[in-house]
């Protein structure tokens, strides 16, 4: 199914780091590239390097003031909190700007691959940081670097840009972005706003003309109901928009180890969705995919797995769910993070679920989910709500 896959790497993206104790520990993405390259699966794809992302590059989507504030603080170290560094979530740290262009300089060189056609598919695992606003720092990040490339791909002149962001906070920076908007389309499914953080995407947030969806899970919701949830609107929402372009979040901090969200996927429901993006790629945006890393806390047990698997698929060479996960991998996890690392590539689940069309359950939680989110959209693009 794939063609070149292009997997963008520079050893200075762990440098996008906020200090001991912060969740988002820069381990994660070193120890999903060791994986990915114990296994194999990097002999399959080409490896690029990148350059940071330049200011007039970066002021795509935010503020130019805002990144000036953004270097005062690299340059200091000292927290400006009107821009929100210095936060407990977006610690200030000398350093900050240029380590967080380069994440978008990582994302904006996957897109590239893409557009030009050097690639068909290319994935930045590091990037994703996807709550980054026009001028301010949040939820762990800095610079937005989907939206960057978004912004960056509409003006080499994509008429239509479709994002799917599966990560369980809503991508709420890449929809502010774009919410006025028509030529793209942000889908964002999460866990409800009721329940945890930004407190945004409700499906009654729904942009110029339908083009801002959002599907609010309940805590609680696992394999079955999340990929019930996906089918139900993603597929017929990206047939009938027709990207020319596929842009994919893939936080799998909706994971039941996850320490700081309450969904409860497993590493082989996250695998199902990596998969069904891939088909719809080349269904609907001509195979162009530009896939990016985002939200994921537990270090060890789940980002390593999920985004190599990711990798393998974007490849077109999955990763069997049975493969043990290798003795050198292994015994790098544990020096590196004192942990007992996973044994396999899988949580031993078989995902199943059953397709919305076979009937609606108005006690249900995941389906009066499903059916807000048709509710409040479908209308605009023509589509029945109804399953």
């Amino acid at each position: 199914m794939s063609q070149a896959v292009r997997v963008v790497w520079d050893d200075g993206l762990v440098s996008y780091d906020f200090g001991a104790g912060h969740p988002l520990a820069p381990v994660r993405v070193e120890l999903t590239m060791a994986l990915a390259g114990d296994l194999g699966v990097l002999d399959g794809v080409e490896m690029a390097g990148c350059l940071p992302a330049t200011d007039d590059e970066l002021a795509l989507v935010h503020d130019r003031h805002y990144i000036q504030a953004v270097r005062e603080v690299s340059r200091t170290g000292r927290p400006d909190l009107r821009h929100g560094l210095g936060t407990a979530d977006n610690p200030a740290f000398a350093g900050v700007h240029e380590a967080s262009a380069l994440v978008a300089g990582a994302t904006l060189a996957a897109a590239r691959a893409v557009w030009t056609g050097e690639s068909e598919h290319a994935v930045n695992v590091a990037g994703g940081l996807h709550h980054a606003m026009a001028a301010t720092a949040s939820g762990f990040c800095v610079y937005n670097d989907p939206a960057v490339a978004i912004a960056w791909l509409l003006e080499q002149g994509a008429s239509r840009v479709a994002y799917v962001d599966v990560d369980v906070h809503h991508g709420d920076g890449v929809q502010a972005a774009f919410f006025d908007d028509p030529r793209v389309l942000t889908i964002s499914l999460h866990e409800s706003p009721r329940t945890l953080f930004p407190g945004t995407g409700f499906p009654q947030e729904t942009g110029a003309e339908g083009t801002a969806v959002n599907v609010a899970l309940p805590a609680g919701c696992g394999d079955t109901g999340w990929l019930r949830a996906f089918d139900a609107v993603v597929p017929p929402l990206l047939r009938h928009f027709d990207p020319v372009v596929l842009v994919t979040q893939q936080g799998c901090d909706s994971h039941a180890l996850d320490p700081l969200a309450h969904l409860m996927l497993s590493v082989d429901g996250q695998r199902t969705a990596y998969a069904a993006l891939h088909r719809l790629a080349h269904e609907t945006a001509g195979g162009r995919w530009i896939a990016v890393g985002g939200g994921g806390y537990e270090l060890v047990q789940v980002v390593p797995r999920a985004w190599t698997h990711l990798i393998a698929e974007a490849a077109g060479s999955p990763v069997d769910p049975a493969t043990p996960t290798p003795e050198s991998w292994r015994t790098l996890a544990g020096k590196r993070t004192g942990e007992v690392p996973p044994l396999s590539m899988t949580d031993g689940h078989d995902p199943r679920w059953r397709d919305i069309s076979e009937g609606y359950d108005p006690a249900d939680a995941v389906d009066r989910a499903i059916m807000a989110t048709r509710n409040a959209v479908f209308p605009f693009h023509g589509l029945d709500p109804m399953p």
